[in-house]
């Protein structure tokens, strides 16, 4: 079965709830599960846990059957969130175009000119899909 991850953060943005949305959209489509994944720094000493965010993602979405929610300790969050990504060997991750950004920064340090989705597929063998937000 597919495996779709879309990192959040929480409380959810409007970013956020776009990836999220494009990312149950997905695994609607696929019949795929979904992981919902928050990093939760260690310096910002959040203490969100998985039913915080479950809850979250609850009210603004309802009920999302084929989710998984997950919510790991990290200090970068691009690092966690790749780490997880190949961690739980998914298939696809969504991300928001502001994560793209923050990504292509880090990925830049590592290599010239980098182009994050075949980063992440040479890397990871996983699909990147950018979520949109409404209004850009």
């Amino acid at each position: 079965m597919t495996l779709v991850v879309a990192p959040v953060r929480y409380p959810l943005t409007k970013h956020s709830r776009a990836t999220l949305a494009e990312a149950i959209r997905i695994a609607d489509r696929d019949t795929s599960d979904l992981i919902v994944l928050h990093i939760d720094l260690y310096h910002s000493s959040g203490q969100v846990t998985r039913s915080m965010l479950k809850d979250e993602v609850k009210s603004e979405f309802g009920v999302v059957s084929n989710a998984r929610y997950t919510v790991r300790r990290g200090l970068l969050v691009e690092e966690s969130i790749l780490e997880e990504i190949a961690a739980e060997n998914a298939d696809i991750v969504v991300v928001g175009k502001k994560q793209v950004s923050r990504w292509r920064a880090m990925v830049k340090r590592l290599v010239d000119n980098p182009d994050i989705e075949q980063f992440l597929r040479d890397e990871l063998d996983c699909q990147v899909v950018t979520a949109a937000t409404d209004g850009g």
